[in-house]
């Protein structure tokens, strides 16, 4: 890794305004009303880490008009870099309206139609600012229409060219494909250009057709390095050449785990960007520890709604781990 370069995390993808619901446990034609925050998993990421201690980058599209202005304000104002972000006058910023069945789970739906973050193209890429990157992170939103599918792969080939740890998010939204085979055939071809691959157990058994956690070695023959299946109230589990693990979840009272796998993330690439980020030095037991870092970021996130808002900062984890051995 290059000890010069100056950004440690940049991420890529949606920037986008969430409509959260007002009540929990209602279906959409139920809902009273919707409250906006800033969201967007890759977005979400830079925040997280950036309250962390790292310092990140974000690069994207979002519409010239006040809900893009108002996202970036926002995620300059938590100290990302945002010298990525383009502004479309053509396209709208993409929004979210989210209904919650409970606290642990949630549904989209998108108006995208198209949302300026599709429309980000190769041309408009930061090249210095992806090259100047210690990790860069994607995920599967950049690869749903073009040209910015072909943006999102040209800008991981430059980072992993540049000897950047690439990280892949699968964050798989069916409503936002045709079919599951679609997405399928968008997503395998990325796996040989990352380092660290995450998914839940839904998003494993698209991968491989199994919900068996030990299918995940069968993903890290096509590419990564590691591969991270997030599992909720049950911790995170992960899989490297030669040996995996489970780690626990900490126990707290879940008020919204939206946003709780994006916090998780950030919590891993932090750690592995300041303390080991080349993979061939991964071992079983600084993984473990990591992933109990990352555990507690997701958990802290969990304890408020929505995402960014809910986002704890580094001394925050470091007491709730104290107070939680």
């Amino acid at each position: 890794m290059d000890i010069k370069k100056s950004t440690d995390i940049t991420c890529l993808g949606v920037l986008l305004v969430d409509f959260f619901p007002l009540e929990i446990g209602r279906t959409y034609s139920e809902i009273s009303a919707f409250r906006p925050v800033p969201g967007g998993a890759p977005a979400n990421l830079a925040v997280a880490a950036a309250r962390l201690g790292a310092k990140t980058a974000f690069i994207g599209k979002v519409g010239a008009d006040p809900f893009g202005k108002w996202l970036a304000d926002i995620i300059a104002k938590e100290g990302v870099d945002i010298r990525g972000m383009r502004f479309d006058p053509h396209v709208r910023t993409t929004i979210n309206f989210i209904a919650q069945p409970d606290v642990n789970s949630y549904i989209c739906f998108f108006y995208r139609n198209p949302g300026a973050d599709t429309c980000l193209e190769r041309s408009e890429l930061d090249e210095e600012l992806i090259r100047d990157s210690k990790a860069f992170h994607f995920d599967s939103l950049a690869l749903t229409d073009e040209p910015s599918r072909s943006a999102a792969q040209s800008a991981a080939q430059s980072a992993r060219q540049a000897g950047a740890l690439v990280s892949f998010d699968v964050n798989y939204r069916p409503t936002l494909w045709k079919n599951p085979a679609e997405a399928l055939a968008a997503i395998r071809p990325v796996l040989g250009m990352v380092d660290l691959l995450k998914m839940n157990l839904e998003e494993l058994e698209l991968l491989t057709g199994e919900k068996s956690l030990s299918s995940a070695q069968c993903i890290l023959e096509q590419g990564p390095g590691l591969c991270i299946v997030t599992l909720g109230e049950q911790g995170s589990y992960f899989a490297i050449p030669g040996g995996s693990r489970l780690v626990p979840a900490y126990t707290v009272n879940t008020v919204d785990a939206t946003g709780c796998g994006d916090a998780f993330l950030a919590g891993l690439l932090y750690r592995l960007v300041q303390e080991e980020p080349r993979r061939s030095k991964w071992s079983a037991d600084f993984l473990r520890e990591a992933l109990q870092f990352a555990n507690a970021v997701g958990a802290l996130t969990s304890l408020t709604q929505g995402v960014i808002p809910a986002l704890p900062f580094k001394a925050q984890v470091d007491e709730f781990i104290r107070n939680h051995p």
